[in-house]
């Protein structure tokens, strides 16, 4: 008889289990329909519409006042820079590093051209007279953008 009543209790508590596992089920079912018409009439009295016109005015605020601190920034900047150019002039360009293709290089240093510090146009044009308009012109075309020659 007592197995028979503990058959009897696991059939109810399993049969319980079932059931409140079901019911767990369609509570969740209807929290999210009551979300969604919460949703719904919200939207059809026009709560929304004010709620997000305050979010974009926020938000404009926000984009306005850091377009100000850049603003500020850049101004900040470009007074340090001035301050720099008028304590420290640029170096001429003389002075400036220039850089030349290795070829190039290595064809003026044949010539006789080591340095490019003190390069005259007669001793380029000299230096260049073997070789054909195009590559004299090449040549020259790299010195120009390598700040070498004026």
């Amino acid at each position: 008889m007592e197995s028979q009543a503990g058959e009897i209790m696991s059939a109810l508590s399993a049969s319980l289990e079932r059931m409140e596992a079901r019911m767990e089920a369609a509570s969740a079912i209807f929290e999210r329909a009551a979300a969604l018409l919460e949703e719904r009439e919200s939207a059809m009295s026009g709560e929304v519409r004010k709620i997000v016109a305050a979010v974009e005015t926020s938000r404009e605020q926000e984009l306005q006042k850091k377009l100000d601190a850049a603003e500020q920034q850049i101004a900040e900047l470009q007074a340090q820079r001035e301050t720099r150019t008028e304590l420290k002039p640029e170096a001429p360009a003389a002075s400036q590093r220039r850089t030349v293709p290795a070829a190039t290089a290595q064809f003026l240093a044949k010539q006789g051209i080591a340095s490019l510090e003190s390069l005259e146009a007669g001793a380029l044009d000299a230096a260049l007279t073997g070789l054909s308009l195009e590559q004299r012109l090449a040549v020259k075309a790299q010195l120009l953008r390598a700040g070498v020659v004026g």
